[in-house]
């Protein structure tokens, strides 16, 4: 199986950057499509973004079009989330997983297809 750490969040002010890396271990990235998602106080954990094995298929939650952007660099065994023009309401934490299944457009926003997670990391946005 693949063990997954995510890194890269922090306090950062409203307009500000922030790029996420999940590294993984254990078995190579490049065997998973792999899926950013968050979890707000109080909220349910909710999609981002996911990127298929070969990094040339992407979706992303329409809130964050144009915001955010999925990638991927399997000779690193990583996969990033960069995040621009960040708002206090993206404030949560921040999950990597990894899915063995093929993601299509819906499946790739349900939780359940996808077989391991990180244990995330904090993403704070003060306005």
């Amino acid at each position: 199986q693949v063990q997954l750490v995510e890194s890269g969040g922090g306090l950062v002010q409203a307009g500000g950057s922030l790029r996420l890396s999940c590294a993984a271990s254990g078995r190579t990235l490049s065997r998973y499509n792999m899926g950013w998602f968050r979890q707000a106080p109080g909220k349910e954990r909710e999609f981002v973004a996911a990127i298929s094995r070969s990094g040339d298929i992407r979706y992303s939650v329409d809130s964050v079009k144009g915001r955010f952007t999925i990638s991927r660099d399997n000779a690193k065994n990583t996969v990033y989330l960069q995040m621009n023009s960040l708002k206090p309401e993206h404030t949560a934490v921040y999950y990597c997983a990894a899915s063995t299944s093929y993601l299509g457009g819906s499946s790739s926003a349900d939780n359940r297809a996808y077989d391991y997670w990180g244990q995330g990391t904090q993403v704070t946005v003060s306005s």
